[in-house]
């Protein structure tokens, strides 16, 4: 079984950073792309940044040169790191790996973390 943990969440104040992090364990082959989605009350997930094995990095519009993805493959980690966030940034941010192959399995499956709350707030 593959286990996504994610870190980083809270309370900032407008024009402040966060750095969430998501790490996933298991009997892990590859994961194809890893990414961030959020979510607030009433409205659909929305993409907000994924990046490939290989580093291609895609963002939402309203994050784009704000936020930063990485990642660091050996340690089947992604990171987001959100500058100048605005208060409709509030949301749950999520962390997905898709497309992920497990030792011993054929196939790929997609997982997804519990979810961590960001508030952006004066």
């Amino acid at each position: 079984q593959v286990q996504l943990v994610e870190s980083g969440g809270g309370s900032v104040q407008p024009g402040g950073s966060r750095r969430l992090s998501c790490a996933a364990s298991g009997s892990i082959r590859s994961i194809d792309a890893m990414g961030w989605y959020r979510q607030v009350p009433g409205k659909q997930r929305e993409l907000v940044a994924t990046i490939t094995g290989g580093g291609t990095t895609n963002y939402a519009d309203s994050v784009k040169g704000r936020f930063t993805i990485s990642r660091d493959n050996d340690k089947n980690t992604v990171y987001l790191q959100m500058n100048s966030l605005k208060p409709e940034d509030t949301a749950v941010y999520t962390c997905n790996a898709q497309c992920t192959r497990i030792r011993g399995r054929i196939g790929c499956v997609d997982y997804w973390a519990q979810g961590t709350q960001v508030t952006v707030s004066s």
